[in-house]
């Protein structure tokens, strides 16, 4: 077994609210869990041109000028890491953007905000672990 695989998985946050940032960077890191976090789309990119991500956590409105920036930068993430598992957390859900994200594959959750932070890692780790089993998933 490489290093790698035996390191904590990585998760990516990408949320605009400094104090929804924090609060699931750190309850994610209290989980184990290797985090980075961002608050901008840029700041989101910088980080994706680096190592890859197990899962990312990101907010459909990444600002009041980027009102689906969440969306591009999912975009991003699937060209950069295929394989990521992505949680997108919105406020502002409606049948238009659930149509929006419907080609952006199945390993994509919608979760509405607020969300529990427990909820939040229950889910992250059914995501990773359907992400484990998966023998069609190519090596990271």
């Amino acid at each position: 077994m490489s290093q790698e695989s035996s390191a904590p998985p990585r998760l990516l946050i990408v949320d605009d609210e400094a104090t929804i940032n924090f609060a699931l960077w750190d309850y994610l890191v209290r989980f184990g869990f290797q985090v980075d976090r961002a608050r901008t789309r840029s700041e989101a990119e910088a980080l994706l041109a680096g190592e890859p991500y197990a899962l990312a956590i990101i907010d459909l409105r990444l600002g009041a000028a980027e009102p689906r920036g969440g969306i591009s930068l999912i975009r991003r993430v699937r060209e950069r890491f295929p394989a990521a598992r992505i949680i997108l957390l919105t406020a502002y859900g409606s049948p238009e953007i659930e149509a929006e994200i419907a080609d952006l594959g199945s390993d994509l959750l919608v979760l509405s905000k607020p969300q529990p932070l427990a909820r939040l890692a229950e889910e992250v780790v059914k995501l990773l672990a359907r992400r484990a089993s998966d023998p069609c998933e190519p090596a990271a």
